[in-house]
């Protein structure tokens, strides 16, 4: 009971701190920025507790921490802030991997491997967060929450409806040998219960003027279907990898909740998936 009790205090309180860093700019990049620098952190704790890796932690996430901050200058002050930004961070990548050569590490390709992962697993998606907040218009270029918040929102109602349906008519495995608990019937009602949702955000938005992304009903339907099959997948890859390393949960940061890992883990394929949604949307 009283694991409950802390599991839904923490649940509300990250939910509540979330919503609402989504309605300044400012607000939304510290605080994503921390979070990428604690997940960041955090991967790095687990892979070095593995044999034969050994690598660079604090330049690791130094590094992922500096791509957020670079993105978001990049692409909230076109004309002010150039591609030059993201040579800090090419430069740190440069020298993790030049670094192997004087370290005399047992097995160096292991500390590349694991290196270029975080960026690319954690940083990256993390980063691309901006780009789903930033956009150019005739004006110049525009904050908007709406979109960054609606894929958090679509991420939880995916997860709840994937527990609810899961706890009622739960009997076919998912993916028995990575994630036991996951059955197609909860994945099928998430993804259903997200479509509904997002048919709702489309509605409303509109009602209310607020549809700055200018998507259709159907378009905004198509969004929480690919944030539920990608943050599904997102889940499972978490899963793996924990798996691999042998581990519950990545950590304990969240009490009730595990580490960072476990509560971003569908997000950080979700966001880059989004990204491409909405791209394709835009194209066509």
């Amino acid at each position: 009971m009283k694991n409950l009790v802390i599991r839904t205090v923490t649940g509300v309180l990250f939910v509540a701190i979330i919503v609402v860093s989504f309605l300044n700019s400012i607000a939304m990049t510290l605080l994503f920025a921390l979070i990428t620098g604690l997940t960041l952190w955090e991967f790095c704790g687990l892979v070095n507790e593995q044999k034969d890796v050994q690598i660079n932690k604090f330049i690791s996430t130094v590094a992922g921490v500096y791509l957020f901050f670079a993105m978001r200058a990049y692409l909230s002050d076109i004309g002010l802030v150039h591609s030059e930004v993201f040579i800090p961070y090419l430069l740190s990548i440069i020298y993790l991997l030049i670094s192997e050569l004087y370290l005399k590490n047992e097995n160096p390709v292991n500390n590349w491997a694991y290196t270029m992962f975080g960026q690319m697993y954690v940083a990256l998606p993390l980063a691309l967060l901006n780009v789903l907040a930033f956009r150019s218009t005739p004006d110049g270029v525009v904050y908007s929450y709406l979109a960054p918040l609606c894929i958090f929102i679509f991420l939880w109602s995916n997860d709840t409806g994937a527990y609810c349906f899961g706890s009622l008519f739960g009997k076919h495995k998912l993916f028995p040998r990575i994630s036991p608990a996951k059955s197609w019937e909860g994945s099928i009602g998430g993804g259903i219960f997200v479509m509904i949702i997002s048919g709702l955000v489309g509605y409303f938005t509109e009602q209310y003027g607020v549809n700055d992304l200018k998507m259709s009903i159907p378009q905004w339907m198509g969004l929480g279907l690919t944030v539920a099959v990608f943050g599904t997948w997102g889940d499972l890859v978490e899963s793996l990898l924990k798996r691999t390393f042998k581990i519950k949960d990545s950590g304990s940061i969240l009490p009730g909740h595990g580490g960072m890992l476990d509560r971003f883990d569908s997000s950080l394929l979700a966001i880059p998936a989004s990204v491409v949604y909405l791209y394709t949307v835009t194209l066509f």
